[in-house]
């Protein structure tokens, strides 16, 4: 397998994490989104329709959307299963992804930012105030959830799920991006167990071949 990544794209972090949980090789290509690589004809015409990363190869078959990825994934390589297939099980852990997935990362991706910056012309406090609003809205919705269904050292139970995979990336970036997490404490329980799991911790952007600092 291929997979076409970007070492702080949080939806490519989500992938690296889910093939390090399934302990699957694959070939690391690097596609530098602030160069603007994701919209080159060549990715675009010949790897991934949807202009993004990640995306993943597997023989001739190709995927984008982080999501669709690791659900691919999970149906090819079901151990260890990521999506539950016990019915309220994996509508919690659904639930909780779609959070992050949905209602937080959409508007606080890159794409997103330069749009603030380079189109509406937004100062940097403006950007940054965006930025920490809707993290701060989506992590109060997640510690809720977390609150009121979460149990064991991960979102849901003693071992790793789509949840995870999907709230680390995003608590990563947020604290990168200098956001006040503490009062999040579920949450950042969860993260702090993740980020010394092998896995997780092989995942890293820090630990990828296109890490700059």
């Amino acid at each position: 397998m291929q997979l076409y990544s970007f070492f702080n794209s949080s939806t490519s972090y989500r992938v690296r994490i889910a093939l390090a949980l399934k302990g699957l090789p694959y070939d690391y290509l690097p596609v530098n989104i602030r160069k603007g690589q994701h919209h080159e004809a060549e990715y675009v015409e010949g790897i991934n329709p949807s202009a993004t990363v990640p995306a993943l190869v597997d023989g001739d078959f190709r995927l984008g959307q982080s999501l669709a990825i690791i659900d691919y994934l999970d149906a090819r390589h079901p151990v260890p299963r990521l999506i539950p297939l016990e019915t309220e099980l994996r509508a919690r852990v659904l639930e909780l992804t779609s959070v992050v997935s949905c209602d937080m990362h959409p508007v606080n991706n890159l794409r997103i930012l330069r749009y603030l910056e380079d189109v509406l012309k937004v100062t940097p406090e403006q950007k940054s105030a965006w930025y920490r609003h809707w993290i701060d809205e989506g992590m109060a919705a997640v510690e809720r959830l977390l609150a009121r269904h979460g149990r064991g050292r991960w979102c849901f139970g003693d071992a790793p799920t789509l949840a995870d995979v999907a709230l680390v990336p995003q608590v990563a970036n947020a604290l990168r991006m200098g956001c006040d997490l503490e009062k999040f404490e579920r949450a950042m329980a969860v993260y702090t167990h993740a980020s010394v799991h092998p896995a997780f911790a092989q995942a890293a952007p820090g630990r990828q071949p296109d890490f700059t600092a």
